[in-house]
């Protein structure tokens, strides 16, 4: 399992140190493939679904719904609001996803329910 977003504001006391800040990881410019990167990431299957609301933690006074939310692709994991932090703020992703989603022309892959049981059971114990 890869956590997409790892950053010091959403995965505390995650499995070892955040990429950083993320703050950091924001881009003046859209990849120019982001609208299919944001679409991929809204694809994705939820594993963990929480009631309510977040805050963006960037300051621009919007509440994002499900953003504690996170969903995989059997791979990788990340929270519902990381599409958000993309459309907005053009928030950098790590480049082996972007190859690999590239790879995959933005389709995602099937996902059984034993392999999402899975990677629900490694996020919890980071949880």
């Amino acid at each position: 399992m890869k956590i997409l977003g790892f950053h010091r504001e959403f995965w505390p006391g995650g499995p070892g140190p955040a990429y950083g800040n993320i703050g950091d990881f924001v881009q003046g410019s859209a990849e120019p493939d982001e609208p299919e990167i944001i679409e991929y990431l809204d694809n994705g299957y939820e594993i963990l679904s929480f009631m309510g609301s977040v805050k963006d933690v960037l300051g621009s006074g919007e509440r994002i719904l499900g953003g504690d939310n996170i969903l995989t692709d059997g791979e990788w994991v990340w929270r519902g609001d990381l599409s958000f932090y993309v459309m907005t703020y053009h928030l950098s992703l790590p480049i082996d996803f972007l190859r690999q989603i590239r790879e995959r022309k933005y389709v995602m892959p099937e996902v059984s329910r034993d392999q999402r049981l899975a990677v629900y059971s490694e996020v919890r114990d980071i949880l």
